[in-house]
């Protein structure tokens, strides 16, 4: 175990040890006993780094174009060069794998899905970031890991204890509605719960070719996730038991599910092949009144070039369901590829450090991005300018669910099952109950040879 040497307990509110800052723990960072606080600076730290390019996998939404845009400053000050590469989300995982066990890096700055966290963490793929939070030469002062909401650092960026990528692009679940329609059908606020949606709501605003909500439902990813999860877990039900035994046909679960199917009947005919991209586009359109997305779609739902309805658009958290307000968790960050060369691993931290910093926090998100920082919130300024603000955070803070997607390496074969299911399930192949049954087997069985059963760590 690595342990930090030097510590400025000041500059994270209590640090203590520096092996807490070696395990990954956010109650510590590094100082140079050298130079002292004060006199860190990037462009010194990247000296030996000049010249040397480093390539990082983003995708095509407003979170990465926002830190596209900031690239050329933290160039000029460093001479490191930083390539990107855009990668749609459902071949990010399969492209960083291939990339992983090629041989011959591609990628130096890795994005990490909250779901894939505890695959590439158990594999060895990403290196913790303490080997560069302990290095007083590479280590800003003012890395403050304890400014990152803790939701969001642990749930992103933190597996079995070790810290291995900061947040960069944090999401909660949203209600996004057009407040133009639904005042238009008399409503001054809206729906609170999900029931108050389905029943008073869903009738009003579905008329004609318009719609009352949309839910992203493509099979995939978006499925098991945005789709399925999103009505587990409000409804009393949870993808494992404690004892990490399947859930999914236990009676919460199912009531959920079979309301989604019940909602149905107020969205478009063809939500079941939906991305977030169609749904997001309904809702600027004024085709669909209300839709759950993640919080990164704001700023492309608020601009008058790319949303018909930005004037009329409102933002709050997510439904309450009978076991209360539990909204959709995700997000990414950025790790350091294991495999890249030290000087390209460093080059690749100091971007990392310097793009998810508290000083970069209130560019990146007037360029539109979400960071993980508690002080880019509390900024007034950006409070009144961006709404999503106080949902955003309350969801983070007072509703947050962790364990609302598993993180062990495992999670994709059992997404790809639920997602299989789960569309099956909207279209009306299968019922609610034999499905639900029949994915737990499957769970089940995944759990069982993967060990879990026995002395494996039960690690979510």
């Amino acid at each position: 175990m690595v342990t930090c040497a030097f510590l400025a307990p000041a500059m994270v509110h209590g640090a203590t040890t520096g092996e807490a800052a070696a395990r990954g723990n956010p109650g510590a960072a590094p100082t140079s006993p050298k130079t002292g606080r004060g006199s860190w600076s990037l462009a010194e730290a990247a000296k030996p780094y000049r010249g040397v390019t480093v390539k990082v996998s983003f995708l095509p939404r407003p979170g990465y174009q926002a830190a596209i845009k900031l690239i050329p400053e933290f160039e000029r000050v460093t001479g490191i060069r930083v390539n990107w590469e855009l990668i749609y989300y459902e071949d990010m995982r399969k492209s960083l794998v291939l990339d992983f066990t090629s041989g011959n890096p591609r990628f130096d700055v890795i994005l990490i899905d909250i779901v894939w966290l505890g695959e590439f963490a158990s594999a060895g793929w990403v290196t913790p970031l303490a080997s560069f939070f302990c290095d007083p030469a590479l280590a800003d002062p003012e890395l403050d890991l304890k400014d990152f909401f803790p939701l969001l650092l642990n749930s992103l960026g933190t597996w079995d204890g070790i810290v291995y990528g900061l947040p960069i692009d944090s999401y909660a679940g949203l209600l996004f509605y057009n407040r133009c329609r639904l005042h238009e059908a008399g409503f001054s606020r809206p729906p609170d719960t999900w029931q108050e949606l389905l029943e008073r709501y869903a009738p009003a605003l579905t008329t004609g070719d318009r719609f009352a909500f949309a839910l992203q439902s493509h099979a995939g990813e978006t499925q098991s996730c945005d789709s399925f999860m999103r009505f587990i877990w409000p409804f009393g039900g949870s993808l494992l038991t404690p004892a990490f035994t399947p859930n999914l046909s236990s009676p919460g679960a199912v009531a959920g599910l079979k309301f989604r199917q019940q909602l149905l009947r107020y969205m478009p005919p063809d939500v079941v092949d939906w991305e977030h991209e169609q749904a997001v586009q309904a809702l600027a359109d004024g085709k669909v009144a209300m839709i759950t997305e993640w919080s990164g779609w704001y700023k492309w739902l608020a601009d008058s070039k790319s949303s018909k309805t930005s004037r009329c658009l409102g933002v709050t958290v997510e439904p309450a369901g009978p076991a209360g307000r539990k909204p959709a968790l995700g997000g990414f960050s950025l790790g350091v590829n294991a495999q890249s060369s030290q000087q390209k691993q460093k080059a690749a931290w100091l971007f990392i450090q310097w793009l998810t910093s508290k000083k970069k926090a209130r560019e990146f998100t007037l360029a539109g991005g979400v960071p993980g920082r508690r002080s880019a919130y509390l900024d007034r300024r950006l409070q009144k300018r961006f709404p999503y603000f106080e949902p955003l955070v309350t969801s983070w803070t007072r509703y947050g669910n962790p364990l609302y997607r598993p993180r062990f390496k495992e999670w994709p074969a059992i997404s790809g099952i639920i997602a299989e299911t789960g569309t099956r399930m909207m279209r009306g192949e299968i019922g609610v109950d034999k499905g639900a049954r029949q994915i737990d087997d499957q769970i089940y069985y995944i759990l069982y040879e993967s060990g879990y059963y026995g002395n494996k760590p039960k690690l979510q």
